[in-house]
């Protein structure tokens, strides 16, 4: 599908003098970015609003995603899609009764979706919520810019390097606004941490230390019949064939925390499920956005038995081009730690979480910003030292984009990146020896059987076409 650009910016208008001015005003006052109130729109001018699609709509777009969107007055949600019908309905009554309550209204204005291209093909949808498992995360980006279609995606960007790599230069090709969730580049801490070692605060950068949650192995599980409800065969999608048990998928009774988590066949486990976190903002503060390491190394164990099998306890390490090491593992504190020659700081997110059902890392970070001397955390970022890009929520970030038309606060380049370097420490864990990697062509040194791990065959007829290339931004 070719894009659409022409028709999704004439029916919106956005961009009057009247509205560019008041744009212009908000940014100047509270800096970028900022989200147009809905006086500047008019409440009831459909023209003037921001229509979205919601693709995956199970635990995290009901707890994170859809009420990050629904919370602003110029975007409606206005579809919802998931392969199971049951999870669709509920979806559409969630949101009716979101906008019921706002409106003070009866309201029953959700369409929905059992195939995600159905959604995309509607030209009334300006951008898409893609909260779906791992594997779909790509090839959907990749449906919906050419669609026409703006995107916020959750994180991890890809299953593979591979698609990865489709997937940012099809955003680049389509000029579309996709944000990927990497929702803590909107928290002041991370933001301050990076600012603090991008100015120097702590000397020069040597050591980064990235602590993330685990997860625990689990037993065989039965075969058992597929719900009626639900459409596995486009679950699965570009993956294997293989029988259904629900907790290969997710709950049927609630939305608890799905078991395709814990399976390789669908993501990587946590180095991906929170690496693309801590890696991301690591990345930040390092100034290696748009590059990677060159050699990864490490160890890991992983199940010998039973339907879970991504990594259990693990330690990895790598080195960046900059003399930078960083160090990954489940048994460091959940946090990144940077150390320099004059001192360290911790970032964290303290005790906060995204949904209820997420695991609990072994150690709780007593405090969200931390440092070897309080005098760090109490340094002032100068008029003339790098100051990052201010977000205040990362949703209405990707809105404010889509209205400006200017890069949001986690590019799809930016989460490629941090996203590849995840799946490198993988693949060390995977091969148990160093690896060397070429951040320019992405692609492991002299290697073979490294770099048969950058893609992965696809299942027709749901398989996109994966290349590997050699750009680089």
């Amino acid at each position: 599908m070719a894009p659409e650009k022409k028709s999704v910016v004439s029916r919106r208008k956005f961009l009057d003098l009247t509205t560019k001015g008041a744009l212009a005003t908000t940014a100047l006052v509270s800096g970028f970015p900022t989200i147009v109130p809905a006086s500047v729109f008019g409440r009831n001018a459909p023209s003037n609003r921001i229509n979205v699609g919601a693709i995956g709509v199970g635990r995290i777009s009901r707890t994170h995603d859809m009420p990050g969107v629904w919370q602003y007055d110029n975007a409606l949600i206005m579809a919802v899609c998931d392969v199971d019908s049951k999870r669709v309905e509920e979806g559409k009554q969630l949101v009716n009764g979101v906008y019921a309550k706002k409106t003070g209204k009866s309201y029953d204005g959700v369409r929905g979706y059992g195939d995600y291209r159905e959604l995309l093909a509607n030209k009334d949808i300006d951008a898409v919520l893609i909260s779906t498992p791992d594997h779909w995360h790509a090839p959907m980006v990749v449906h919906a810019v050419n669609a026409g279609k703006d995107v916020y995606m959750q994180k991890p960007a890809s299953l593979t390097i591979s698609e990865g790599r489709l997937m940012a230069d099809a955003v680049k090709r389509t000029g579309r606004i996709m944000q990927v969730g990497s929702q803590q580049r909107s928290s002041h801490q991370f933001r301050f941490a990076a600012e603090l070692v991008r100015n120097g605060r702590i000397g020069q950068l040597k050591t980064v230390s990235v602590g993330l949650p685990g997860d625990p192995s689990g037993e065989e599980e039965p075969e058992m019949p597929i719900p009626k409800n639900l459409n596995y065969d486009m679950w699965l999608g570009t993956t294997p064939e293989v029988y259904y048990t629900e907790k290969r998928v997710h709950p049927q009774k609630d939305y608890d925390r799905p078991g395709w988590l814990r399976c390789e066949q669908f993501g990587a486990g946590m180095i991906t499920g929170w690496g693309s976190h801590h890696i991301d903002c690591s990345h930040w503060a390092m100034n290696t956005e748009y590059t990677g390491p060159v050699e990864i190394w490490g160890k890991a164990d992983f199940p010998k038995k039973g339907l879970w099998d991504v990594h259990g306890i693990f330690r990895t390490e790598a080195l960046y081009e900059n003399g930078v090491r960083m160090v990954v593992s489940n048994e460091l504190p959940n946090g990144i730690k940077f150390e320099g020659t004059d001192g360290w700081i911790f970032v964290s997110r303290g005790d906060s979480s995204v949904t209820a059902s997420d695991p609990i890392a072994k150690q709780k970070a007593a405090k969200a910003l931390d440092a070897s001397d309080p005098k760090i955390l109490e340094s002032v970022i100068g008029p003339n030292e790098i100051h990052l890009p201010v977000s205040k929520e990362h949703h209405g970030n990707w809105l404010e984009s889509i209205v400006s038309r200017k890069e949001p606060i986690a590019p799809a380049e930016v989460g490629h990146r941090s996203c590849s370097a995840c799946l490198l420490h993988h693949a060390a864990m995977k091969l148990d020896r160093k690896l060397y990697w070429d951040p320019k062509k992405e692609q492991f040194k002299n290697d073979a059987e490294a770099n048969k791990l950058l893609s992965r065959t696809q299942r027709s007829p749901y398989a996109i076409q994966v290349v590997a290339s050699t750009k680089s931004k």
